[in-house]
Parts: structure tokens; sequence; C-alpha cells
């Protein structure tokens, strides 16, 4: 159960907006939990160097803004930043975050078909539903390995 393998991830690619910014998620299967691992290239420069990172409900990175990832992965009807889907944000060095977050909201299996999206804006952790976290800018399916 605590293999170096992942057991899925996903691809990250950006909207139109941001055609360059790109990279995966890993998702791994621990007995104390899913470890998430996050290695993303290409943000934006903003005044925080924050990005809301959620898991959503839909499964399709397809549509201009992402509009079929739905709202974020929240089973169990919790209010924000409560959801399954809730993640730590990612904070860019020019233009690179990598983050690790373990995490006993959810399986691995659970998010299988979901998606990872990255937003334009920090998460504010507060309004609901979604923590005024502002457009997404970057999404991938995620898949089993």
């Amino acid at each position: 159960m605590n293999s170096n393998t992942p057991a899925a991830i996903a691809r990250i690619d950006g909207g139109e907006a941001h055609p360059g910014l790109r990279g995966t998620v890993r998702f791994f299967q621990r007995c104390s939990g899913t470890l998430v691992v996050a290695d993303i290239l290409g943000l934006p420069d903003t005044d925080t160097g924050f990005f809301a990172f959620h898991i959503h409900e839909g499964g399709d990175c397809r549509s201009r803004g992402f509009p079929n990832t739905g709202s974020h992965y929240d089973p169990a009807a919790a209010e924000h930043p409560r959801h399954a889907g809730d993640l730590p944000p990612l904070l860019s060095d020019r233009g690179r975050a990598y983050c690790q977050v373990l995490t006993g909201r959810f399986r691995v299996n659970e998010v299988i078909g979901r998606t990872v999206v990255i937003h334009g804006s920090p998460d504010d952790f507060k309004t609901q539903p979604s923590g005024n976290a502002g457009e997404k800018i970057a999404c991938g399916v995620i898949r089993r390995v």
C-alpha cells in the first residue's frame, strides 16, 4: 500500500489564457491517507503567488474555461474549506509550484475520473461555496496509472 508508484495521475494543462501552464498531480494511496504530489510549471505572475488548488466533481477539461469540472468534490456535503476536494494552495516561485500533502479526506479510488483544478486567485478559506478562488486557469482529469 505504500508503493513509490502513484495509483493515479492528473496531467495538468492551462486554458487558452495560460497555454504554457502544465504539470502533474500524482496520487499515492498510503495506510495513513492519500498523498497528493503536485509539480506545476508556467503559473502566471500574481501579487501573492498563491493559487487555489482543488479536486472538482466533474470529469471533463475539454471546454474553454473548464465549465464541466463542476463544483468541489464534496461527498459529505460539508462547507468550504472542509470539502474532501479542498487542498492547500499552491505557492509559485517564478512560475513553478511543488506541493505535497497527505489527506484523509478521500481515497485515491474515490477521485478517479474527477478533475484537479488550479484557480487564478488564492482561496480565502471562508467564502461559500468555493473560497472566492477566481477563474479556473488549468485542469487535468485524474486517471488510474
